[in-house]
């Protein structure tokens, strides 16, 4: 998967407006204009594609992520050079305030079976004995899943079209 992709997917997963994009990418620090937004979301194939930078995908998670859960105090984070499907995975689950059970439920909605094991292999650090590379494979059904959970919850929620809480049920 690029990193448009990836990008994509989540714009359309949670409904995104231009303006919301560019104040995910302020929240960690990073100027960006409607023009590049607009040049990362086209296909590979047309003429005003740009590839989206491994820095600038890192800065939209981490602005996600203050946009979720709020700024941290202190230092920020520092923004990762380069990315693997195992960053982007661990900062998708640390936004959407994921726990393993949440996990693997999104990514049964997506006909995708993993066990917490082989899920929790993708978050160790590399060089421990049981830490696994992330595939696209893994990436893109857990991003199929939060899109099949949150679209459908957008449609029948219009008071909360981006919103990452659940709807509240009455008793």
């Amino acid at each position: 998967m690029t990193n448009n992709d990836v990008l994509r997917r989540i714009r359309y997963t949670f409904n995104f407006s231009d303006s919301k994009m560019i104040s995910l990418f302020a929240l960690a620090g990073e100027t960006v204009t409607r023009e590049q937004i607009s040049s990362w979301m086209k296909r590979d194939d047309h003429d005003d594609y740009k590839g989206l930078k491994d820095y600038l995908l890192a800065t939209f998670l981490n602005g996600l992520i203050n946009d979720k859960r709020g700024v941290k105090e202190g230092e920020p984070a520092p923004i990762e050079k380069e990315l693997t499907n195992n960053i982007i995975l661990r900062k998708l689950r640390i936004a959407l305030n994921y726990i393993d059970n949440d996990m693997v439920d999104v990514m049964a909605l997506a006909d995708f079976q993993i066990s917490k094991p082989e899920l929790t292999a993708f978050f160790r650090r590399p060089g421990h004995k049981h830490y696994r590379i992330c595939k696209d494979q893994i990436l893109r059904n857990f991003l199929q899943g939060i899109q099949i959970k949150y679209r459908s919850q957008n449609a029948t929620d219009s008071e909360q079209p981006s919103s990452f809480e659940a709807p509240s049920e009455e008793l």
